[in-house]
């Protein structure tokens, strides 16, 4: 008995080392070429993203009204960093972004072949207006066009993937396209895929945070209109005053919308005492952020203002400037977010350091002050410059084209 007991449980280890050799395989770790392969496709998914909303702000940022919403959208990446998120969080509904840029190269190339005989149906139209040919290929345009709609339309309703573009799934389609059921939810999608753009949401975030940088800059244009003509002896003096008082308002505003946005109040943007305590607590961080903000980015967007474009293409150099001012943003954002987890140093070492990155924000912001007094005579729209502060307003080039 001892025997057959000692062989049942031999039989049952057998049977279980079995099974765990064939389940195995389906738990390996996948090979490197699989690996490397989904961290491709990821980066090239996360890379199209990011051109997507570059591409959706510079858009944005081309039409009035409308450039606050990308205003707002810019601060609420800095303000997001500032609380505390990761940087694979800073940029909010780029998911959304992706899914819009994928529907107008789909909408784009969807719409190449009704465009061909489009223009072939003219060319034929020039040649005899009354032939066959012409009319059999304003035919096939009609359509070649019925047809994308309806391709686009179920790629769509199924969820508007990349697979969903390039396989159209026909027994699906001729399954289920013609029951009420599939599209029944599909206005419903799309309400929820609008809403959930927070268009509304940065609307209002850019009114607040562009009417309190005006109110910070209101001494300088003040100032600066008033005296335009320079038909005083004064004119010279108003203007450096001038200078000082924009220099003055750019040693805490990078920080202080960074601010703002997190705290989401418009009273957040004038709370300096609370600046120069962050600014204490990282010095180093702060003075890389400003050079990044107010140096490397936006200086050499001021080429792009010497000469109009035409309205047409206005969005072009807005594309420019959004992907200039965007990593800005973010690094404002770091920098403020390393401030508000470290205490300030009150070694001696600590006040040195303090010194200086204070000694180099002023000459930053010395530079970039010079670079905007500069631009009132070499930008299309002249004294204008001054509130075209792309570097700390809306990032749009100019206020008027050609």
């Amino acid at each position: 008995m001892e025997i057959d007991v000692i062989s049942f449980d031999d039989q049952a280890k057998n049977l279980m080392v079995e099974n765990f050799d064939v389940q195995s395989p389906s738990h390996a770790k996948p090979g490197f070429i699989r690996r490397l392969g989904r961290r491709l496709r990821r980066l090239l998914s996360v890379g199209f993203c990011i051109f997507s909303l570059v591409v959706l702000l510079a858009l944005l940022t081309a039409i009035p009204i409308l450039q606050l919403i990308a205003f707002g959208y810019l601060l609420e990446v800095s303000g997001r960093l500032k609380n505390g998120g990761q940087i694979r969080n800073a940029l909010p509904q780029l998911r959304q972004a992706g899914s819009i840029g994928m529907a107008a190269a789909a909408i784009f190339l969807a719409a190449l072949p009704a465009q061909l005989l489009t223009h072939w149906e003219s060319v034929a139209q020039i040649i005899d207006a009354n032939s066959s040919q012409a009319k059999l290929l304003r035919v096939a345009a009609i359509a070649s066009s019925i047809l994308a709609m309806i391709y686009l339309m179920w790629a769509w309703v199924r969820g508007a993937t990349l697979r969903c573009y390039l396989w159209p799934q026909p027994k699906r389609f001729f399954r289920e396209a013609w029951r009420w059921r599939t599209w029944r939810e599909t206005p419903d999608q799309l309400w929820d895929f609008t809403t959930s753009l927070d268009l509304p949401k940065y609307f209002w975030l850019g009114l607040r945070g562009a009417a309190g940088t005006l109110i910070w800059l209101s001494p300088t244009i003040i100032i600066i209109f008033a005296f335009r003509e320079g038909e005083t002896g004064l004119a010279g003096i108003v203007g450096f005053v001038a200078i000082l008082c924009l220099g003055f308002s750019l040693l805490y505003l990078p920080m202080l919308q960074a601010h703002f946005a997190a705290e989401n109040r418009l009273s957040a943007i004038f709370e300096r005492k609370r600046v120069r305590q962050l600014f204490r607590s990282a010095p180093w961080a702060c003075l890389f952020a400003m050079i990044f903000s107010l140096f490397v980015t936006p200086i050499p967007l001021y080429l792009l203002k010497i000469e109009a474009t035409p309205k047409e293409v206005v969005w072009l150099p807005c594309l420019v400037f959004i992907a200039f001012i965007l990593p800005a943003k973010i690094g404002m954002g770091l920098a403020v977010r390393r401030a508000e987890r470290r205490t300030p140093s009150v070694s001696r070492l600590g006040k040195i350091a303090r010194f200086l990155a204070r000694a180099g924000i002023f000459i930053v912001v010395a530079i970039y002050v010079v670079f905007v007094y500069v631009s009132q005579y070499t930008s299309w729209d002249g004294l204008l410059t001054w509130i075209q502060q792309h570097a700390i307003l809306i990032p749009v080039p100019f206020l008027s084209g050609t």
